[in-house]
């Protein structure tokens, strides 16, 4: 996995920065290995009516600075782009604060006693609407637009602000690390399709849900995509020497990877190794794995 190394605390959790005149940001207070300093939940709008994407985890402090960003404004819009603990839980509380519906992704609960790497899913989240692809939320001088970008979960969205050319991307490309990718739901196959349909739009700035803002998209994009081709080479070439667990991938991988994260890495070979075996180049054995 490619990650950056955490910035010096502190770090401005609860804190509403104003990005562009349209957009402000909030850091929820839940840093881990997984999410960096935190979940930035995005506050869209510059007059009486806004749009809050990724509200965060149910987190009453976090839930406060999101009120206290808004103000006087109405919020009309509780928008989510997938539904990761990290991401949505804060989005039934918040409207009932609010009044304001929830839309966005379509509802996705993954029940699974394995250890996760990734935020579970979150089983309280029920949308008053799902944004279908190309469908928009809108208020006085802003358009949301949904972008169905499915990989990192079947259910991904990104929202486009029409009027700044600023794309929210959530946990689909991230300003601090590579997505990860883990399946049953996770597809490295969508996820490559969807970096591929990024690539081809003319957004200026992407604001994720972990890290700083992208100003540079198309050339990140185009970098993911070719990291990925690279990954998928290596685990070709390592296969080319001898069949293999997937465990056995790890240190000749993702040298000097932080231990926290190998379960994440092992679950990224994987999503690889089951693309690889859906194009008919790879096969498995019980938990072996092969060239064809």
């Amino acid at each position: 996995m490619q990650v950056m190394a955490l910035p010096p605390e502190p770090w401005p959790t609860g804190i509403a920065e104003q990005l562009e005149p349209l957009v402000r940001r909030v850091l929820a207070p839940n840093p881990s290995p997984y999410t960096f300093t935190g979940t930035q939940t995005y506050i869209v709008g510059a007059e009486d009516k806004v749009a809050v994407i990724d509200p965060g985890p149910a987190d009453e402090a976090h839930i406060e600075a999101i009120l206290a960003a808004v103000g006087d404004a109405q919020v009309t819009a509780i928008m989510c782009t997938h539904t990761h603990r990290d991401h949505s839980p804060a989005a039934a509380p918040l409207a009932e604060r609010t009044g304001a519906p929830i839309v966005g992704c379509a509802p996705l609960v993954i029940e699974s006693d394995l250890p996760r790497s990734d935020e579970a899913f979150d089983p309280t989240y029920a949308p008053d609407r799902v944004l279908e692809d190309g469908e928009a939320m809108t208020g006085p001088g802003w358009t949301l637009r949904a972008v169905h970008t499915p990989g990192h979960t079947s259910n991904h969205l990104c929202f486009a602000l029409e009027e700044s050319g600023a794309l929210f991307t959530g946990d689909h490309v991230m300003g601090w690390s590579t997505s990860v990718v883990i399946p049953p739901d996770g597809d490295m196959g969508h996820y490559m399709k969807s970096l591929e349909r990024l690539q081809s739009r003319g957004d200026t700035v992407y604001y994720s849900a972990h890290g700083e803002p992208i100003t540079k998209p198309q050339q990140l994009v185009r970098g993911m995509i070719g990291h990925r081709r690279q990954r998928e080479n290596q685990i070709l070439r390592l296969l080319g020497e001898r069949a293999r667990p997937i465990p056995d991938f790890i240190p000749e991988m993702y040298k000097g990877l932080d231990p926290r994260l190998n379960k994440a890495a092992q679950m990224s070979v994987e999503a690889h190794l089951i693309d690889l075996e859906r194009r008919g180049l790879v096969a498995r054995s019980e938990h072996v794995w092969k060239t064809i």
